[in-house]
């Protein structure tokens, strides 16, 4: 398979589509005010192709801020494209359709990912979809878009998660996730008085949370949304480790951009050498995918505004082009199989 990247920093579809041709899998990134522009004329130049789309950055080896990315595959693929809705009420609902596309395209662990993009309560969507995806051992990797809308063949989607499911057929496919943070000392936390609807942490062992926060890193209450680009939350899930960043502050609470429950064990993290960590994540791929015909990616907002301040961004995506072909979405969390994590990498990697 192939993988193609187009974009205008000006919003213009035509350009950001020039010279794909028989595209077997598409997907839209856009801005705000052109979405549903973008998604109808999409749909009228690739007429029943596959489509996801969802509105945010996109990139190659450029970042797209403003204007519109399409990431397409071809010559090698096989594709479904659907939605499930009311994400925030009963997505399950609709878990028919994810079952009747997995029929269509018949794919296995080795050969098929399912990508997706979510206009929130992704927890509840991904435990949803992966009651379908396990059956086939089928991974995922997906994101959050912004504006709380998203695409599905060319209809606009709003309280759900649109997906697409991509057989390869020139090889494997394989999933990865990357974490930049380590454990600061030995801080543990039992949560408590918090809203799972609003993501809130009231307390952190009985003390108010933003107070903990700021007694352990001695910032203040308006440096604590940058603070949490160094020093997110996390919370231990096996043997891997779920991030959880700070959205803003609500009172002594914190609201994050993941849900947090009565009782759940945090941590503390800390970030680490972001930049070895990238070349070992490229090592590790290689090691792999000898041979590598694509990798989409999806990078944290959060991420990027770290990699942006320490001016690593374009250095960044030099790196990840030296696996071939890559592009992806900015999302504003990522989905990485049945979890959805903040500040961090996820991608899939088609041999």
């Amino acid at each position: 398979m192939k993988q193609f990247f187009g974009m205008s920093q000006g919003g213009n579809l035509a350009e950001a589509v020039n010279g794909l041709k028989n595209p077997q899998f598409i997907m839209l990134f856009s801005n705000n005010s052109q979405f549903e522009d973008h998604v109808k004329a999409l749909e009228k130049l690739y007429p029943n192709i596959p489509s996801i789309g969802c509105i945010g950055m996109s990139y190659d080896t450029r970042i797209v801020e403003k204007g519109v990315g399409v990431v397409a595959f071809y010559d090698g693929v096989s594709a479904t494209a659907n939605a499930l809705e009311q994400v925030s009420v009963m997505p399950v609902k609709y878990i028919r359709r994810m079952e009747e596309d997995m029929k269509k395209v018949n794919g296995s662990q080795q050969d098929t990912v399912c990508i997706d993009f979510c206009t929130g309560n992704d927890a509840c969507a991904l435990t949803t979809i992966d009651t379908a995806l396990k059956q086939k051992g089928i991974s995922l990797v997906g994101g959050t878009g912004d504006g709380g809308k998203v695409s599905a063949n060319g209809k606009i989607y709003e309280d759900s998660v649109v997906y697409g499911l991509v057989k390869n057929h020139g090889g494997r496919v394989k999933t990865y996730k990357e974490n930049i943070y380590h454990q600061l000392g030995n801080y543990r936390f039992i949560a408590s008085q918090t809203d799972r609807a609003k993501y809130i942490i009231g307390a952190l062992n009985g003390k108010p949370a933003k107070q903990v926060y700021q007694s352990i890193l001695h910032v203040t209450d308006e440096q604590i949304l940058t603070q949490t680009f160094q020093n997110p939350f996390g919370k231990i899930n096996g043997d891997d480790t779920c991030i959880i960043s700070i959205k803003e502050v609500d009172g002594n609470a914190l609201a994050c951009f993941r849900q947090v429950n009565d009782s759940d064990v945090l941590i503390l993290l800390e970030l680490g050498d972001y930049q070895a960590i990238t070349r070992e994540t490229i090592r590790a791929i290689c090691r792999d995918f000898p041979r590598r015909s694509a990798v989409f990616s999806v990078n944290c907002l959060f991420r990027y505004k770290l990699f942006s301040e320490r001016n690593y961004m374009q250095t960044y995506l030099q790196e990840m082009s030296r696996l071939g072909s890559h592009a992806g979405l900015v999302g504003y969390g990522e989905h990485y199989n049945n979890r959805f994590v903040n500040q961090s990498m996820t991608c899939v990697v088609f041999e």
